[in-house]
């Protein structure tokens, strides 16, 4: 089976393409092009027929992913699976499970069946977790067992993974040489990681292996997400050496597996200062010959918490402004505990909103919307407004508990109502201009 990448250099255009066209109203031929230069990627598995096609990348709408999972301390299957809906009835584009906690087999197939949208996984979550589960020592995790460990969990329907190439001897021993961090390791994936590298004094078996991991991947056409095993969890971190180092060998992989025909694209942090995110994304599509950046969050802050779905929802707007293309939520929870339904709810809505904030500085042509809410709002026709807006059930819900004597205005202003005044004032105008305007 060929790979979309794969078949677009070969000029053809799939109905993945063609639907991806339609959703994004772009040009066919441009869909094309861009998934032909790695710029544009399409998570899928033909395990998942029915999965919806998702692209990620240049020229398309910056996509939120939710993230999911049980934990050591609490692991409740049912749970997850309504947080998975939770999410893909919030309109998330994408999904991760990222479960440690329990029958993860189990978890994650029925995750799998639960939803729609295309699912992905870090897959040395399981392999630490087995291992340490049947020796009780994660380092002695068998790099043939991750391997066998990735194609089952591809065989089960994952779509993307997050894999931690990135990560050597190299990278870390500019963490050694830089005195550590002032936010430690972030990353539970890449931390475990590092932590097999030290005791085995081995060389990080996915960076060794990178053609088997793309061989796996372009098996199922599965989307390789370079995870960024090394992200700064503090802003003091951002953009230290070890980080970059880590980044500028993704780039790097991203290019190589691009060659080898397997859709890829880079992961980025983690914790920057919002002055600091524009260089990022650029460095990132400078390096990497404009490869996807799926960014995790980021949270420009590190003294949110409790807020921290605001705090990076902050980070998130700026990273779609200047180009990054899937944005992972940040929930309530966020370095505190695991996220409830609720929590999950939140976090897609207000990275939802973050999202089209930076894609309206983007493109432009999307402010069109936002001409017509206003309108609408300046009208007082409250049902016509509902159609624009990103939560009308919640809009709708918030006006009704504090409904207004006068239908036509609201309950923040009554009899002082500016938007009533100013239509009385101006309705000449107004109905002039929309003579004209037909």
């Amino acid at each position: 089976m060929k790979t979309q990448l794969e078949l677009a250099r070969e000029g053809i255009t799939t109905h993945q393409m063609e639907q991806i066209s339609r959703t994004e109203n772009i040009d066919p031929i441009s869909v094309l092009d861009r998934v032909a230069r790695g710029e544009i990627v399409i998570p899928l598995n033909p395990n998942r027929p029915h999965q919806e096609i998702v692209g990620i990348g240049y020229g398309l709408r910056t996509k939120v992913n939710a993230s999911i999972g049980t934990s050591s301390d609490i692991c409740d299957i049912d749970a997850e699976i309504q947080k998975a809906k939770a999410a893909q009835e919030e309109k998330a584009d994408t999904l991760m499970e990222l479960s440690t906690g329990g029958n993860l087999d189990r978890v994650r197939q029925e995750v799998i069946s639960a939803v729609n949208i295309p699912v992905g996984n870090v897959p040395l979550y399981q392999a630490f977790k087995e291992t340490a589960r049947k020796y009780h020592n994660p380092a002695r995790m068998d790099p043939e067992f991750l391997f066998e460990l990735i194609e089952k969990q591809l065989e089960d329907g994952i779509s993307f993974m997050a894999i931690h190439c990135g990560i050597n001897q190299f990278s870390i021993e500019r963490l050694r040489k830089q005195g550590f961090r002032y936010g430690g390791l972030a990353s539970k994936g890449g931390t475990f990681m590092v932590a097999w590298m030290d005791a085995n004094n081995k060389e990080n078996p996915l960076y060794e292996q990178f053609d088997r991991v793309c061989g796996l991947m372009k098996k199922y056409d599965a989307v390789l997400s370079l995870g960024n095993g090394i992200r700064a969890g503090a802003i003091h971190d951002s953009h230290d050496r070890a980080q970059m180092a880590e980044m500028v060998i993704n780039c790097e992989l991203a290019e190589l597996g691009r060659q080898m025909g397997c859709q890829t694209m880079v992961e980025g942090p983690g914790h920057v200062p919002l002055d600091e995110i524009e260089a990022n994304i650029i460095l990132e599509k400078r390096m990497s010959g404009n490869a996807p950046y799926y960014v995790l969050g980021p949270i420009p802050c590190d003294t949110g918490a409790g807020y921290d779905h605001v705090t990076a929802a902050i980070g998130a707007a700026n990273s779609a402004r200047f180009g990054a293309d899937l944005v992972c939520y940040i929930t309530p929870a966020e370095h505190l505990a695991l996220p409830n339904i609720s929590d999950v709810r939140e976090g897609v809505r207000v990275t939802r909103l973050a999202v089209k904030i930076g894609d309206l500085c983007k493109y432009p042509h999307l402010r069109k919307a936002e001409m017509q809410a206003s309108m609408a709002r300046r009208d007082m026709r409250w049902q016509d407004l509902e159609k624009y807006l990103l939560f009308p059930q919640i809009a709708r819900q918030i006006r009704c508990e504090r409904s207004p004597e006068e239908e036509k205005t609201c309950t923040m202003c009554g009899d002082f109502c500016a938007m009533k005044k100013g239509m009385e004032i101006f309705q000449e105008d107004i109905m002039g201009n929309k003579i004209a305007h037909t």
